[in-house]
């Protein structure tokens, strides 16, 4: 990809659920993010989606990018809740587990696997898991995952200034 010729395009892409509690928190720090933007400047080129992990929406967010940044809630035993994983995903995509780990009809990993061999992944796949206590119906972060929000935000907001630096 000519990064001067099409220009740099960076995708923030919250994959989750607003009414499942925790599987929540991608929503949320997208919208701190956006927030964050009409406080002070972040890179121009930086789009902002939401999506509910469908493959093809979430593929489409993040066609022609040259960076995006994927927050979702993940489960894992043991469980850490609040505990933030950041995967760098290129060729060594991860595996999915028979019994998906996902809240989603879809696994993160296979949606990777399918944008991978459609040859429609942007350039750098950063993906930020966070530890979930809590995907039941309902709304609203439980106290651990609420508290990881506001430091990711700020982790992210210096991976977008890193990502737009990259890209110039």
């Amino acid at each position: 990809m000519d990064l001067t010729a099409a220009g740099v395009r960076i995708a923030v892409i919250g994959v989750g659920n607003d009414y499942r509690h925790d599987d929540g928190v991608g929503w949320t720090v997208v919208a701190g993010l956006a927030q964050r933007r009409q406080q002070r400047p972040l890179p121009h080129d930086v789009t902002f989606v939401c999506t509910d992990g469908d493959p093809g929406r979430l593929i489409s967010a993040w066609e022609d990018a040259h960076l995006a940044i994927v927050v979702d809630a993940a489960h894992a035993r043991p469980a850490r809740p609040g505990h933030v994983h950041r995967l760098r995903i290129d060729n060594g995509l991860p595996r999915s587990p028979r019994q998906g780990t996902s809240s989603h009809g879809f696994a993160l990993g296979d949606t990777f696997r399918l944008a991978h061999t459609l040859e429609r992944l942007p350039a750098e796949l950063l993906v930020y898991a966070v530890e979930a206590a809590d995907t039941s119906l309902g709304t609203g972060l439980s106290p651990l995952v609420a508290a990881a929000v506001e430091p990711l935000i700020q982790r992210i907001t210096e991976d977008l200034v890193r990502g737009a630096a990259a890209g110039q």
